[in-house]
């Protein structure tokens, strides 16, 4: 048994006292960048009347850094301004200034490696719906660290399941708007939680396959590469862009988007999800059905191998 030892001294009346060694300090606390000025974490505060918490109005950006350089940064700013004009919602600050941002809050909190969430909202307003009474959006970013899934399933393959819960249609909502409000991602994500998994696919009303919750989604089938097309209905991410323009025309590997059905998915020789936190990761089972061998396959590994070469020389930022 582990003792710890005080020291007793006497107080004024003559009674014992116990005196505790002082706790060693406490690791600096977070700082977020808050329209415009760096606060602590714990007085980083938004209004309750702002519409990006009433009613999820507002957009944001997940981004990583690498060694200091900020993977994508010009691709993620062009897809952030696109969701904001959208929606209508005209930023406070210029994309140069966000970007000088960024990089100022990962020095203030010592940061080289980070993930970043950058996020808009239309700010605080009336309690109605109205999106046009909310005379200043609000911005923040945090960067900090992340760690989506384990490691241990980067080498072995992560299991997944099919959601029972849709895709909203591209009808209803554009999805390349990378918006505050993701419940339907949200209950999708609770499903693949209650089945004892992270991850879920999520088909469209039409039975194809359009991504996952948090992630994009690949399949290899005779060496040929496969993501669903737009008009699926997912957000067009970031890696999974790299993905088709870099890592598979590097490696020689064929790559094309199109409709996918589930089918084609179980059947397929390999499954991998790309998307800015999870980077790349390959996919072992599907509900009850194993993929390929049951493992990360060749073409999986040669993709998640050179991104990772990629990202720790160079980290291209635009």
């Amino acid at each position: 048994m582990t003792h710890t030892h005080s020291s007793t001294e006497r107080r004024a009346d003559g009674q014992p006292q116990t005196s505790v060694p002082p706790a060693a300090p406490s690791r600096a606390e977070l700082l977020v960048w808050l329209d415009g000025a760096l606060v602590p974490r714990s007085q980083a505060k938004v209004s309750v009347y702002d519409h990006g918490v009433l009613y999820g109005d507002g957009c944001f950006e997940g981004i990583r850094a690498y060694g200091g350089r900020i993977f994508k940064l010009g691709a993620h700013l062009r897809r952030l301004w696109s969701s904001a004009e959208k929606i209508r919602l005209r930023l406070a600050h210029s994309q140069e200034e966000l970007a000088e941002a960024i990089r100022a809050t990962m020095a203030a909190n010592g940061l080289v490696d980070a993930y970043i969430r950058l996020v808009v909202t239309r700010g605080a307003g009336t309690l109605g719906l109205h999106p046009f009474r909310c005379p200043v959006p609000g911005t923040f970013i945090i960067a900090d660290s992340i760690q989506l899934y384990p490691e241990e399933l980067y080498r072995d393959g992560m299991k997944v399941i099919v959601a029972r819960r849709p895709r909203i249609p591209v009808a209803c909502l554009d999805p390349s708007i990378k918006s505050l409000n993701y419940l339907n991602n949200v209950l999708a994500k609770i499903e693949a939680i209650d089945a004892g998994v992270l991850e879920a696919i999520m088909l469209n009303v039409d039975g194809h396959v359009a991504e996952c919750t948090g992630d994009n989604i690949f399949i290899v089938k005779d060496g040929r590469v496969a993501t669903p097309s737009p008009e699926s209905g997912l957000l067009l991410g970031i890696t999974r862009q790299f993905v088709m323009d870099d890592l598979c025309p590097t490696l020689g590997i064929p790559v094309e988007e199109r409709l996918i059905r589930l089918e084609e998915v179980l059947g397929a020789d390999e499954v991998f999800l790309t998307g800015t936190a999870a980077e790349i990761i390959g996919v072992s089972q599907v509900d009850e059905r194993m993929i390929g061998s049951g493992r990360v396959g060749p073409i999986t590994a040669r993709l998640e191998r050179l991104f990772r070469e990629r990202v720790a020389k160079e980290a291209p930022e635009d």
